[in-house]
């Protein structure tokens, strides 16, 4: 009977070590990477890039000032935005 119950334990803790291991490859992980090639993308913004705001405005990169930025949405129009706003203008699928 103690048999058993010393076998019914480790099942179980195998169990849990698999739960913790699928959620770290299924969730945590992705999403680290994910954040930091934001992070890498972020820190590699030139003056001159072409952006899109969060809001969808579509911008060019002027200049860094910590977490800020100036951008410019047209000639003679800057603002200043958070940098983690800041996202690349994605590609337009084309129909064939």
């Amino acid at each position: 009977m103690l048999l058993l119950d010393i076998a019914n334990g480790w099942k179980t803790a195998i169990m849990i070590v698999l739960m913790i291991a699928v959620f770290y490859l299924f969730l945590i992980k992705p999403q680290s990477d994910k954040t930091k090639k934001e992070a890498a993308y972020r820190d590699s913004l030139k003056a001159g890039d072409r952006l899109m705001t969060a809001g969808g405005i579509h911008v060019t990169f002027v200049s860094r000032d910590g977490s800020y930025a100036s951008v410019e949405a047209a000639p003679g129009i800057r603002m200043k935005v958070q940098i983690a706003t800041l996202q690349p203008i994605p590609e337009r699928k084309t129909k064939k």
